[in-house]
C-alpha cells in the first residue's frame, strides 16, 4: 500500500524515522480522538502529549530499542512512528487501534496496551527495562 515501508531493515530504523513519526503524529491524534468520541458519545478532538507517548513506550518495554540519551520528545516520535508503521503494514487496523484505546481511561495505559499489541504482532523479543 505504501512503497516507503520497504526501506526499513529493522524496527530501530522505524522508530528513528522522523518523517514516519510526523505521519504517526496525525494518525495517533486521529485514532485517539475517535476512541474518545466513541467512549464519550460525542465528537472529541485531542492532541496526545509527548509525555503520554514516552511513558507508554517505556511501560511497553520498547524504550531499550532507542539510543540511551534519547529525550522524551524523540521517544514520543518513536511511538508515533511505530504505531503508524503497524497500520501501513496492515499489522494493526484502525478499528483495532480504536478498540484498544477506547478500553482505557488513562491515556498512558491506553497507549501502553496499544504498543504492547503491536510489539506482540511484530514478534519483538522481550525488551522491557
Amino acid at each position: 500500500m505504501f512503497a516507503f515501508v520497504s526501506k526499513y531493515k529493522n524496527v530501530r530504523e522505524v522508530l528513528m524515522d522522523q518523517k514516519l513519526a510526523s505521519l504517526g503524529d496525525s494518525f495517533v491524534n486521529f485514532v485517539y480522538s475517535l476512541a474518545l468520541s466513541r467512549r464519550r458519545g460525542e465528537p472529541t478532538g485531542v492532541k496526545v502529549s509527548s509525555r503520554v507517548l514516552s511513558e507508554a513506550l517505556k511501560k511497553a518495554g520498547l524504550r531499550r530499542l532507542l539510543p540511551s540519551r534519547t529525550d522524551r520528545h524523540i521517544q514520543a516520535d518513536a511511538a508515533e512512528a511505530l504505531i503508524v508503521y503497524a497500520w501501513v503494514q496492515n499489522i494493526m487496523t484502525m478499528e483495532e487501534a480504536v478498540n484498544i484505546l477506547e478500553q482505557h481511561e488513562d491515556p498512558v495505559e491506553a497507549f501502553c496496551a496499544f504498543l504492547l499489541t503491536i510489539r506482540k504482532k511484530l514478534n519483538l523479543a522481550n525488551t522491557s527495562s
